[in-house]
């Protein structure tokens, strides 16, 4: 996956979130623990975290910085910084090596850090949506673009029904909602 794809991602968050800037972002986030609010607020603090990642090339963990929004922030501008985020991500992607490797649990391309780029928008963005009563699955192309680079051994089927299935979101077919689950980014 590459820039491009985290900018598509981002857009279409924001085109089904956006709209509903005005409404009560103080509530659940889908199943979540967290608010709208601080669900929005962790996709951009992972997409900042992410491309310091692609940069800084840590070989054993995780850069000790963290992105935070003001709480006083509404939710529009909540949106703003994780759509400027993904748009870091995907420069960084598309102008580093892809020789570049940088920390997730392993070693990571900046292939990879694009597509878990990809993946918290679109998985976090259908849990926000379902907090605020918005309609909205995320665009199979994307879905299929995460679960062909992060889940190796993803069941065949609707690339958006089987990557909700896979981060813990829906039941799929009989298979019964995961409660435990991890990507796999790193790559030597």
């Amino acid at each position: 996956m590459n820039g491009t794809d985290v900018r598509t991602a981002a857009a279409a968050m924001a085109a089904v979130l956006l709209p509903a800037a005005d409404r009560d972002w103080t509530v659940r986030a889908g199943d979540l623990d967290w608010s709208c609010w601080a669900t929005a607020a962790h996709v951009a603090h992972d997409l900042a975290g992410y491309a310091g990642q692609v940069t800084g090339r840590p070989t054993d963990g995780y850069l000790p910085f963290d992105l935070r929004i003001r709480p006083d922030v509404p939710p529009a501008e909540v949106l703003a910084v994780a759509v400027a985020a993904a748009g870091m991500l995907a420069a960084v992607v598309d102008t580093a090596d892809p020789a570049d490797r940088g920390w997730h649990w392993g070693r990571c391309d900046p292939g990879g850090f694009a597509a878990m780029g990809v993946a918290e928008i679109l998985v976090h963005t259908h849990d926000v949506a379902r907090g605020l009563g918005l309609p909205w699955s995320p665009p199979t192309e994307l879905c299929a673009g995460v679960v062909r680079r992060l889940f190796p051994d993803a069941p065949a089927g609707d690339p958006a029904p089987v990557l909700l299935w896979l981060t813990g979101r829906a039941t799929l077919g009989r298979r019964p909602r995961r409660t435990a689950w991890t990507w796999q980014a790193a790559r030597g």
